[in-house]
């Protein structure tokens, strides 16, 4: 199990970029850390891995302790793997290659074998023997992941790993990964900003706000249940209502077009969705969203409902 414990840490001495930060995970499972650009989140990555020193708290992996620079001559715990937004791969040498630098070469059949397990599972069989300067951001991406995992690591750390990857590549891409990881038993954090990452394949969610915690709790705990709008933001577009003097937070969804309501409203634009048409209206002073199942004029006059409003 993952131990973080009162941990603070700033790059200078005036400002902090982790402030008292505790959290647990256990083995197997999956953290997805969120927040907006700034908060935080690759520098907390960067302090569970051992790459910074801490200014002041602890992190155990069981009963190892997570130690810095000032205390190892190569940063970083050999059983963490640590994926950046860098990639820091060999470019001059295959896929297959870079997979294998962290194998046995004592054992090529088993090394091998172990190679083909992981392409097949970031889905680039087909680009073994590419060379890795000659692929794009997405599958040097992917092949970063893949060589993180070559030794089977107790934990392994992602910061955006799907940031580079097309859509139509992501949603197999991930399915593939996570229930590789669960497989394993290998616990996961992932820095992120995609909600689906997070509501659909994390255990827990952290999220950070101005360099602290914010709240923690299960995906359908934080979307089902959000504090606060920046909460609720990390997921989907969200509508706040002042309603006898308090706020509610709506998602798109929990709003209805309805033929006569207390809410009357403008439509002042419809975006195509695929599967649904996204109103934007117009709402005393505010606007607001509404999933709807047809595109509206502009200027039309609406009725809105929500049961989350007596």
């Amino acid at each position: 199990m993952l131990k973080v414990e009162a941990v603070s840490f700033g790059y200078s001495s005036a400002k902090r970029t982790l402030q008292n930060i505790d959290f647990s995970l256990h083995k197997g499972n999956v953290l997805c850390v969120m927040g907006e650009s700034g908060c935080g989140k690759s520098t907390l990555l960067k302090v569970i891995y051992g790459l910074l020193d801490l200014d002041h708290g602890t992190i155990f992996w069981d009963d190892i302790e997570v130690l810095g620079p000032a205390h190892h001559l190569v940063p970083g715990m050999p059983f963490i793997k640590h994926v950046a937004q860098d990639f820091d791969l060999m470019p001059f040498t295959s896929v297959s290659e870079n997979i294998k630098k962290f194998l046995s070469r004592f054992d090529p059949e088993k090394s091998e074998e172990r190679t083909q397990e992981l392409l097949k599972v970031i889905e680039m069989t087909e680009f073994a023997n590419a060379k890795v300067k000659t692929l794009s951001g997405g599958q040097q991406q992917r092949v970063a992941i893949a060589r993180a995992l070559a030794k089977e690591p107790a934990l392994i750390l992602l910061d955006e790993p799907f940031s580079q990857i097309d859509n139509f590549k992501k949603n197999s891409l991930r399915r593939n990964l996570f229930s590789y990881l669960k497989e394993k038993n290998i616990a996961c954090i992932i820095a992120t900003h995609d909600g689906d990452d997070a509501l659909s394949f994390a255990d827990d969610i952290l999220v950070l706000h101005k360099q602290k915690i914010l709240a923690k709790g299960t995906p359908k705990e934080m979307y089902g249940n959000p504090k606060n709008k920046y909460i609720a933001a990390l997921f989907d577009d969200v509508n706040e209502l002042l309603v006898n003097n308090k706020n509610v937070l709506l998602y798109p969804h929990q709003l209805k077009i309805v033929e006569k309501s207390a809410i009357e409203a403008s439509v002042i634009n419809s975006y195509y969705k695929g599967s649904h048409w996204l109103i934007e209206v117009q709402y005393r002073d505010q606007p607001l969203f509404v999933k709807h199942a047809v595109g509206l004029q502009l200027g039309l006059k609406v009725f809105l409902k929500t049961d989350k409003i007596d």
